[in-house]
């Protein structure tokens, strides 16, 4: 008898033992995002020439992680734009976007595997706040992943209403860390 008490004892341990460690490895496998935050140059409004401030700068957090065989990215777009780009200005932009990108790590040129337009971010940069700022947060990019290092990385393209000009040169920011 005390010999089957010391085995059930044992499967006991083992079996609490083998959870704790499918738990932490469950744990271990939602790995947290990669991020890196970069800020912009400021950019002026062409087709304002007037006394009030009309420059916009940009900060963009660019994410990455690596979880259950998928890479998963996505962005945060932060400005700080003129303080009379309040709410419900819909005359400075005709289209605006942020173009989130998940990129494959190699040596030289990054070859993008997956990407998106949010075409969100005008309706949000002219409903910023009476201080002209505010934020917005892409969707998120799910990529099926290899064993190779993957990053998130992007730009905001910029058409502003009144110059006929439709978008400018894109606005770079530093790429996420590799995951």
């Amino acid at each position: 008898m005390p010999a089957l008490k010391r085995t059930a004892a044992a499967l006991l341990a083992a079996a609490a033992v083998t959870g704790t460690t499918l738990a932490t490895a469950g744990t271990a496998s939602a790995a947290s995002y990669s991020c890196k935050t970069s800020s912009s140059n400021t950019y002026d409004d062409p087709s304002y020439n007037g006394p009030d401030s009309d420059n916009w700068s940009f900060d963009v957090k660019l994410c990455a992680r690596r979880s259950g065989g998928y890479i998963y990215t996505t962005a945060t777009v932060y400005w700080d734009g003129p303080y009379s780009a309040n709410t419900n200005n819909s005359f400075t932009f005709n289209k605006a976007r942020f173009h989130l990108q998940t990129k494959k790590s190699v040596s030289g040129t990054d070859p993008v595997v997956k990407y998106a337009n949010y075409t969100g971010l005008e309706g949000a940069l002219e409903n910023s706040s009476a201080t002209g700022n505010g934020s917005y947060e892409t969707g998120t990019l799910k990529y099926r992943a290899t064993s190779a290092r993957y990053l998130a990385d992007g730009y905001i393209q910029l058409d502003w209403s009144g110059d006929g000009k439709g978008y400018r040169a894109p606005i770079l920011f530093t790429a996420s860390p590799t995951v």
